[in-house]
């Protein structure tokens, strides 16, 4: 069987390490971070409703329960959960559509999110990222100035409980300082995109004249 051109990329993070940040900042930066093709981030399904200033089909793509529970009855998820009353889930075909053509795809999910993609797409790859600390986890969500005392403890208290998952994943980033986080983490995406297994599938017409 022969391997899509593009890699699926799991990142997950307690709130407050940087994932969206890091995310957001590879991608607008990808020529310069040595990427072949820009790459794209996951847009997920949920049939919450849209909040303001949220774009169907680029922040998520709204749909209606009845709908979400079809595509539940196609297996058309890799991965799915319900979250406080809405629905939340990653399609199949959109994933496959562009790791086909050679784009590599990023998913925003927890790691229980992971656990279920793993299961079903062994090659994919996951990075965990990390706050410098705990104390530090917590002056930066002190420091956003949103939420309450008890939503802070709250929003801790689910963090710790994530960061013990950290391991499960193949690549852990400690988020210390940003410029030199991006930079580990474009290497991983680079490096994936090099493995002869890609190569072997991107220039097998070159190849096959050398060996």
């Amino acid at each position: 069987m022969v391997q899509p051109l593009g890699n699926l990329f799991i990142v997950a993070a307690p709130s407050g390490a940087g994932k969206s940040s890091l995310i957001n900042a590879l991608l607008e930066s990808a020529p310069e971070q040595g990427l072949l093709n820009p790459p794209e981030l996951s847009v997920s399904h949920t049939t919450r409703a849209p909040r303001e200033g949220e774009v169907n089909g680029v922040h998520y793509n709204f749909v209606t329960v009845e709908e979400f529970k079809l595509m539940i009855q196609q297996d058309a998820f890799y991965e799915y959960a319900e979250v406080f009353g809405n629905y939340y889930g990653t399609s199949k075909a959109a994933i496959s559509d562009k790791l086909d053509l050679g784009i590599d795809v990023f998913l925003d999910i927890d790691w229980q999110g992971a656990r279920q993609i793993k299961a079903v797409s062994p090659d994919v790859i996951s990075i965990f990222i990390l706050p410098p600390s705990i104390a530090i986890l917590e002056e930066r969500l002190v420091g956003r100035g949103k939420d309450s005392t008890e939503v802070i403890a709250k929003r801790m208290s689910q963090a710790k409980s994530e960061m013990s998952h950290a391991g499960e994943f193949d690549y852990i980033l400690i988020n210390d300082n940003f410029d030199e986080t991006l930079k580990r983490f474009s290497c991983i995406v680079v490096d994936k995109s090099l493995t002869a297994e890609k190569q072997r599938t991107r220039n097998a017409a070159l190849l096959e004249t050398l060996y």
